[in-house]
């Protein structure tokens, strides 16, 4: 049977653990094969945010790409993938894939989950927002199959840790995608109440 492939990307804004997390949840799944790739900045971020050096959290994907080779396998429509989630989501990232501006594979695999109409989940990071991140995160909202997901807590779920703040974003996250994560604590209202 062949696998699902999915698409998971870092930049260079604060929420590696979040990447982590997702990495983690899906080699849970042997139906999904992950393809990584991270900009320099993500690289730091990844040494700053987690525990892990960065040969430990490339290890964690299937296939590892250099964010400078544009002419990976995953830069090309005809590579066939379930869709792509860049978290953490810089704002010049989101700026970047908003203006179609693909200097890097990162970027360009942005550009083709968009073309091929696949999802595309941007886990964005950034507070305050101004006007200018905005207005592009406004813009990329209207693209079809793209998604704007700020890594938002969820109190419902009573976290007794950060592990547990970051297990139920990435479940979060991965559900955007369409992955279903068991131990997902979704909101169940009270109606009888």
């Amino acid at each position: 049977m062949e696998k699902k492939r999915i698409i998971l990307a870092v930049s260079g804004a604060s929420g590696a653990p979040l990447a982590e997390v997702c990495l983690k949840e899906l080699k849970k799944i042997p139906e999904y094969e992950t393809h990584l790739v991270i900009s320099r900045g993500g690289e730091e971020t990844i040494l700053h945010e987690t525990d892990l050096s960065m040969e430990e959290f490339t290890g964690l994907a299937d296939v590892c790409y250099d964010c400078k080779n544009i002419g990976a396998s995953i830069a090309s429509g005809t590579f066939r993938t379930e869709g792509m989630i860049v978290v953490p989501c810089s704002m010049k990232t989101v700026a970047g894939i908003a203006n179609g501006y693909s200097d890097n594979l990162l970027l360009r695999a942005a550009d083709v989950t968009i073309k091929e109409k696949r999802r595309l989940i941007l886990v964005t990071r950034e507070t305050p927002l101004s006007q200018i991140h905005l207005r592009n995160m406004e813009y990329l909202s209207g693209v079809q199959n793209v998604t704007i997901l700020p890594p938002v807590i969820s109190y419902y779920s009573r976290p007794k840790s950060l592990e547990d703040v970051n297990f139920h974003l990435a479940c979060k996250i991965l559900d955007a995608a369409g992955i279903f994560i068991p131990g997902f604590k979704r909101w169940e209202s009270n109606d009888n109440a």
